[in-house]
């Protein structure tokens, strides 16, 4: 598939939702319910990164996906954002928390279905 052609495709509708819920939350929420958002797709992304490391692929563009998000470096930059989460959650009140929380779980569900929406090859349906 050319770039034209990726970028000539439609979002599928869970990518739709996901991303629009996502951009929602960082420009209507304060800072520490926009990074606990996030936190789930950088995570997430680290995890299956290892795990599908330890399988490896033999088709070039997925190894170096894998390759991507089961390294070092990017390891690093997860482990920086999780401290940041970690360090805003601290001065809050628990209400502050649980809004965190909730975007977190929210966006972990997103994350699901973002994946198994890929396997799918989700269409629009109209």
């Amino acid at each position: 598939m050319s770039a034209e052609q990726v970028y000539a495709t439609p979002m599928a509708p869970t990518n739709l939702l996901y991303t629009s819920y996502l951009l929602r939350v960082a420009y209507e929420r304060p800072f520490y319910e926009g990074i606990a958002a996030f936190l789930p797709c950088y995570w997430i992304y680290w995890e299956v990164g290892k795990a599908l490391e330890q399988k490896g692929s033999p088709n070039p563009l997925y190894r170096r996906w894998i390759d991507t998000y089961a390294s070092a470096e990017f390891e690093q930059i997860v482990r920086q954002v999780l401290a940041v989460t970690d360090r805003l959650a601290e001065g809050l009140t628990e209400p502050q928390r649980q809004a965190m929380q909730q975007h977190f779980v929210m966006t972990s569900r997103f994350e699901w279905l973002f994946w198994d929406m890929a396997y799918r090859q989700e269409r629009w349906a109209i």
